[in-house]
């Protein structure tokens, strides 16, 4: 964790391994899954695993990156549903941030997320605590990628606001990239 400061960033790339979408179906239904992304730079870090049977999918595609489970340092799930965890047990070398919480392995770590506090990986990702979707929900910000900032977050009504102004691009929990 660094100062709370973003000062010699080092470059970071994003790469959406999986869209996510939220789709109306019949008889009170509906179809989603979230978007998941990898961040490789200081720390390989994927963003939210998608659901328990998407495992292939996210090796596949992590496999096409040249990464392989192991190398993930960070596992981030935006929040605790079902869409946004389902894979985090691919990553056992990693440490687990889900919402506010952060562990690894039987070890779990406090950090005041619910004071508003950010949490910083390294000296150009940091997690912001965004409740909204959730009461826990946190939205992920990469300085210094190609898109210059990056947000990647769930992106409901009481933090839309705060998250467009931090950010020039941003993943949402379920759609594709946008400015």
């Amino acid at each position: 964790m660094c100062d709370n400061k973003v000062k010699n960033c080092s470059s970071s790339e994003i790469i959406v391994l999986y869209d996510g979408y939220s789709l109306e179906a019949e008889n009170n239904q509906m179809s989603a899954n979230c978007s998941c992304t990898l961040i490789k730079g200081v720390h390989n870090i994927i963003v939210d695993t998608m659901t328990a049977w998407d495992s292939e999918k996210i090796i596949t595609a992590l496999q096409k990156q040249h990464v392989k489970p192991e190398e993930i340092d960070y596992v981030i799930s935006t929040h605790g549903h079902s869409d946004h965890i389902g894979n985090n047990n691919l990553f056992l070398k990693a440490k687990h941030i889900v919402g506010f919480s952060i562990s690894f392995k039987d070890t779990y770590f406090i950090h005041p997320f619910d004071k508003g506090e950010e949490y910083w990986i390294n000296n150009s990702v940091k997690i912001i605590p965004t409740p909204g979707h959730t009461l826990s929900d946190v939205t992920v910000v990469v300085h210094n990628t190609e898109h210059e900032v990056v947000a990647i977050a769930v992106l409901q009504m009481k933090n839309r606001s705060k998250v467009a102004d931090l950010a020039n691009w941003i993943v949402p929990g379920h759609g594709p990239l946008f400015q």
